[in-house]
């Protein structure tokens, strides 16, 4: 049963053998002093390139970033090495690499300018507040991956893979949102950052140990360790990406229940329209379009009351420009 299966996900004539996957992913085999600058040449500048990217708002920009970053090859090779029950040396490339991208993101952080929203940047909140729908996209391209990596006759979908798996677009968000004095937001980035690697590990694990790379050893508690390290980070990871899921979904029910009160407040005002409503952090803005004045707000806090939580700052803007505070900070 086993073999069949093995048989079915790679191709006998398609596997490629230990030593070859080895010598691809643990950075430490071959001529190490090529492979390492390599590594932290193809990173920094992926990491540049990703913070011009985020800054910019360009999403073609972090595309390329993410076809570049070579981050991925030392977590495949920390699952390649958990599999073997070997030490690779691997899961210092990934600590050290990640903290280079974050502290690059820092720097970049700099040209920002303190009273810059970084919600309307959609490279940042597109990539602060992740949830489960993430972590399983993340696990199909983990095992999207894994299986390339183990085929020799489908390699051409790893620039593919390395676009959907995001790892060094976050650790630029959480470095920037960190230099701009917004640790919750470079906490979700982070979230999302550790629920990809973590996937990535999983699903190589999975298929390497179904292809027969495993080496039979001795009782090691430093694996068992690694181990128990593993699991406990996947529960903090998918804790935090269930609160996040939570979250949104909160967010989501506000926001459509705050635009249903808006246009009931504005239903007898003629022109008057709504034209966007967001949540940023626990401050909602209600944009309003209208002709000439409209109604009282207090008309519209009574309304909100009961709907949102009381301690949730509320901005009416209007199309004259003018902003009006209905309930402070």
């Amino acid at each position: 049963m086993i073999t069949q299966v093995r048989g079915r996900l790679v191709p006998e004539a398609q596997r490629r053998t230990l030593e070859e996957l080895s010598a691809d992913l643990d950075l430490r085999e071959g001529d190490r002093t090529s492979r390492y600058s390599a590594f932290w040449i193809m990173l920094i500048l992926s990491a540049v390139i990703a913070a011009c990217g985020v800054i910019g708002d360009s999403t073609a920009t972090v595309i390329g970033a993410m076809i570049i970053a070579p981050l991925s090859t030392p977590i495949m090779g920390t699952a390649l090495g958990l599999v073997k029950r070997s030490r690779s040396g691997s899961a210092l490339f990934v600590l050290g690499g990640a903290s280079a991208v974050v502290a690059i993101g820092l720097v970049a952080s700099l040209v920002v300018p303190n009273s810059y929203d970084l919600l309307s940047n959609s490279q940042v909140s597109g990539r602060t507040s992740p949830g489960l729908v993430d972590l399983v996209a993340a696990m199909a391209t983990g095992l999207a991956g894994a299986v390339a990596l183990a085929r020799r006759d489908v390699g051409a979908v790893m620039p593919g893979v390395a676009i959907a798996i995001s790892l060094v677009p976050p650790l630029v968000v959480v470095g920037v949102c960190l230099g701009n004095g917004a640790p919750l937001l470079a906490l979700g980035a982070l979230v999302l950052f550790l629920s990809n690697m973590l996937a990535l590990v999983l699903a190589g694990m999975f298929v390497f140990a179904a292809l027969g790379y495993v080496t039979p050893p001795a009782p090691d508690v430093s694996r068992r360790r690694a181990a128990w390290a593993l699991g406990g980070l996947g529960v903090i990871v998918v804790g935090a990406l269930v609160l996040s899921t939570v979250a949104n979904y909160l967010s989501s029910s506000w926001e459509s229940r705050v635009r249903q009160e808006a246009v009931a407040w504005l239903a007898g005002t003629p022109g008057a329209a709504v034209s966007g409503v967001d949540l940023h952090a626990t401050t909602f803005t209600i944009g309003v379009r209208a002709p000439g004045d409209v109604p009282p707000v207090a008309t519209l806090l009574a309304r909100l009351r009961g709907v949102v939580p009381d301690s949730f700052p509320i901005i009416v803007q209007t199309t004259q420009g003018s902003v009006v505070v209905v309930r402070g900070q």
